[in-house]
């Protein structure tokens, strides 16, 4: 049996999946297990044991290159979001099981349904992704953490890249594609404060992350020897050996923190009052903390209009260091702290 599964999105959605490939190969032995990933979240799935192939999309292809990919050798396509163009193609391509939740107007293109709200948030969306798996009639138990695979030689790429950098270290992510963003100026003080206590700082975030982080004004800098500025400079597969290579991880709700925590990395995640980024549902799995500011849960973010704009800056320098502190010297699984 071939089967797919569709997600192509961010790096952390998609990690949030990998528990399905795994149930699916304690449960279905011998089944060719593929996914359809977006071109840049790829490289994460890349030498996993539970993903025999990866296929991947821009979101620039033609209706009759969607379709094509759907014509593989595909029994059974499981929508572990349903994207509605994605859904159509496997449709058109007559994929015997189409596998999708059931509340959409454009769930009739699939002839397998899941009825679950995702909307109501008391589960974790790995919990909703697994769930998925009813649609084929199968029970899929609880939820086994994501893990990922480094190479041995990826390994030793990232150690020769931190030669020279103070031990321990740790990875300062300050950029994140979904979520608000602790002030830069707190990522550049916490660098400092981090590297004035004697542990090396690396700064990790794409091109377009780093032009903002460096764009900010500030006057304290963290001295450039205890700080390895490797911002914009990084393949995906670069920055989960440099993950992997250090002792916890600093990031908003983003990519590097669930690569971390599928790595074995401790996280101290910012995480801001939104409804739609309770840790309930997007926390790593993994150990380490969410640190999230003590005001109420908004709906949606109404910018300068809102008492609490500042929420997420309410969380100090003095505290994530703390928690870095604490994370880096325990074992114990994730917990979430109103600060």
């Amino acid at each position: 049996m071939n089967i797919l599964l569709v997600r192509p999105d961010g790096i952390g959605d998609e990690i949030l999946c990998l528990p399905v490939a795994s149930a699916l190969r304690l449960l279905v032995p011998g089944a060719k297990i593929s996914f359809l990933s977006s071109d840049y979240a790829a490289p994460v799935l890349e030498h996993h044991p539970d993903v025999d192939e990866v296929r991947t999309v821009t979101g620039r292809e033609r209706f009759a290159d969607l379709v094509a990919i759907f014509r593989r050798d595909i029994d059974a396509a499981l929508f572990l979001k349903p994207f509605r163009r994605l859904m159509l193609a496997a449709f058109a391509a007559r994929v015997p099981k189409r596998v999708a939740t059931g509340y959409r107007w454009y769930s009739l293109l699939a002839n397998r349904r899941v009825y679950e709200h995702r909307s109501d948030f008391s589960k974790h969306e790995s919990e909703y992704n697994l769930g998925v798996l009813r649609g084929l009639g199968l029970d899929p138990g609880p939820v086994r953490p994501p893990s990922l695979v480094l190479t041995e030689a990826e390994r030793q790429w990232a150690k020769a890249r931190t030669a020279g950098l103070l031990a321990p270290h740790v990875v300062i992510h300050p950029g994140g594609r979904s979520s608000r963003r602790w002030r830069v100026e707190h990522y550049r003080a916490l660098a400092h404060r981090l590297a004035r206590e004697g542990v090396g700082v690396i700064l990790t975030g794409s091109a377009a992350e780093a032009e903002y982080f460096h764009g900010a004004t500030s006057d304290d800098q963290a001295p450039t020897s205890l700080v390895l500025d490797l911002m914009g400079e990084l393949t995906v597969r670069q920055l989960m050996a440099v993950v992997g290579s250090c002792r916890a991880v600093i990031s908003g709700s983003t990519g590097p923190a669930h690569i971390a925590a599928a790595l074995g990395v401790p996280t101290v995640s910012l995480f801001d009052p939104r409804r739609n980024q309770l840790p309930v549902r997007w926390q790593p799995l993994g150990r380490g903390l969410v640190l999230r500011p003590d005001v109420p849960t908004c709906p949606t973010c109404i910018y300068e209009a809102c008492p609490y704009w500042d929420c997420l800056d309410r969380i100090t320098v003095e505290e994530v260091t703390q928690q870095v502190r604490q994370v880096t010297e325990s074992s114990e699984p994730m917990t979430v702290r109103h600060v």
